[in-house]
């Protein structure tokens, strides 16, 4: 399961890839969505740019965009206001699992 909802929030499991040409996502690997990152893993350049990236992508504020757990990890879970939930779908159902 990419994500889950629990207390009023939604829970993605993301495997970043930082130090890439550009932000992107690119698939689903496994139970993560994979997202390449522009920016260096240096002091939390990396997970700042993957909270703008997915709250400009799904369309909501980025200060509702939290890294939970994983910060000096490539896998990780971010915390989403449940208010992107229907966008968060059509956007998985975009990419192949790998």
């Amino acid at each position: 399961m990419l994500f889950h909802i629990s207390n009023d929030a939604i829970f993605l499991e993301v495997k970043a890839v930082p130090g890439s040409s550009r932000t992107d996502i690119v698939g689903v690997e496994g139970d993560r969505l994979r997202v390449k990152i522009a920016s260096a893993p240096e002091n939390g350049k990396a997970n700042m740019e993957l909270c703008v990236f997915l709250a400009k992508r799904l369309g909501c504020a980025k200060k509702h965009v939290v890294l939970k757990y994983g910060g000096t990890s490539r896998l990780k879970t971010v915390a989403l206001p449940v208010s992107v939930k229907n966008e968060l779908e059509r956007l998985i159902e975009t990419f192949e699992r790998v």
